[in-house]
């Protein structure tokens, strides 16, 4: 990769090489514009827990030439279900209705280490201007009136006009604005099973949700090392119940037989086939602004939301599309950045609070309702929605961001 000539005076240090640095990253870099980037793990993270990608960020993702990648090695994923344990399938939705406001009707599943890996790939052959620094970990952030900088675990501070902090919800740059994280922990964490038992055959789409008051689940189709994929299944654990008892393999399999066991899908030998589970915390935070002068936060560091829906990946690559327009017009046109990073504040902290966070929390909510009526009469309106097209298309506008990204870019 070639670096630029003083990579120590970027004209932005970006911190975290997750799918939104690496998109902020690239997005400068092919307009040409010195990008530092660091990453404080020796290597790109594999951990995958978004994997996911609705329309508008398919669309962001072709824009960098990389989505005929994506969809050689992902699974599409135009129909996505919603069921009830106990009564079945409700509901089916097909983006394919809305193939005349994108040229991506489906989401597009694929692991997010994966999604990294394209993104530096395609910053090596196309972004001279972009360093890649790994190993560096971020200590301290502070700014003056002109520059902001960065301090690193070894002594080293780097300067720049603007730092930008995509490094998570323990972000550095965040902490060092002065900029609070206000919002929610979910008592409940959890749980992350990988099958490689094929769902397909027993009816499921690559993507939907289970209701039920207490076994709800969310389940859809990931590539893993090849076909038929693999199919990951979230599920609760309540807040009594300690993370080594939850991960216990006995416990797994007989949470997955109330879940899967319940609606007729049982393996041969009795056991689901498990690769992998995890478990983590769940929350529910927008920073109280986006930007404090020269110290600029997106993704999981401006924004974290449970992963119903999968809003939250989408919507850190779409901050750093936004944000890269913003820092294009500022350092090669010279607009002033103080009302241009205003404006990314007013496009993407409402859009994350009325999008992001509320259609992750409705989706909670409707999955773990436990008055039979009020499940009954959101079960029948869902059937309503799904038979009625015009209602379909609306409703899907709004669940794949597209209505919401629309909006969010035509903010002043």
């Amino acid at each position: 990769m070639t670096q630029p000539d003083d990579p120590s005076h970027s004209p932005v240090v970006i911190v975290g090489a997750g799918p939104t640095g690496l998109t902020l990253a690239l997005s400068l870099g092919l307009a040409g514009i010195p990008v530092t980037l660091l990453e404080a793990e020796s290597a790109l993270h594999e951990e995958s827990r978004g994997a996911a990608y609705h329309p508008p960020t398919l669309e962001i993702f072709a824009r960098f030439g990389i989505v005929d990648a994506m969809r050689r090695i992902g699974i599409a994923a135009p129909v996505w279900q919603i069921w009830d344990l106990v009564d079945g399938l409700v509901a089916e939705f097909d983006l394919g209705l809305l193939a005349d406001r994108t040229p991506f009707p489906y989401r597009l599943h694929l692991e997010q280490g994966r999604l990294a890996r394209l993104l530096l790939d395609r910053i090596g052959e196309a972004a001279p201007s972009v360093t890649v620094r790994f190993g560096c970990p971020v200590v301290d952030a502070g700014q003056d009136r002109d520059t902001a900088w960065v301090d690193l675990a070894g002594g080293e501070r780097i300067a720049a006009p603007f730092v930008i902090g995509c490094e998570g919800a323990r972000s550095v740059v965040r902490q060092a604005s002065g900029i609070a994280f206000e919002g929610f922990t979910w008592p409940e964490r959890f749980l992350v099973s990988v099958l490689t038992l094929d769902l397909a055959q027993h009816g499921f789409a690559n993507a939907g949700y289970i209701a039920d008051p207490e076994r709800w689940a969310a389940f859809f189709h990931l590539p893993g090392d090849g076909p038929p994929g693999v199919w990951r299944v979230v599920y609760p654990v309540p807040a009594e119940v300690d993370d080594a008892a939850a991960l216990d393999p006995a416990t797994v399999q007989a949470n997955l037989r109330g879940i899967l066991g319940a609606m007729g899908v049982t393996p041969p030998d009795g056991l689901y086939p498990l690769a992998a589970t995890s478990i983590y915390r769940v929350h529910q935070r927008v920073a109280e602004r986006f930007a404090e002068g020269r110290l600029i936060l997106a993704g999981d560091a401006a924004h974290l939301n449970n992963p119903l829906g999968g809003f939250g990946l989408n919507g850190g690559v779409q901050d750093a599309a936004s944000l890269a327009a913003m820092l294009v017009e500022i350092l090669r046109h010279g607009a002033p950045h103080t009302p241009l990073l205003a404006r990314y504040d007013r496009q993407r902290r409402p859009f994350n609070i009325r999008a992001v966070q509320a259609l992750s929390i409705r989706n909670k909510r409707l999955l773990e309702e436990t008055d039979p009526a009020v499940r009954r009469e959101r079960q029948e309106e869902l059937r309503a929605i799904a038979a009625d097209p015009a209602r379909a298309r609306a409703y899907l506008l709004n669940t794949s961001m597209i209505s919401a990204v629309e909006e969010a870019n035509a903010t002043e």
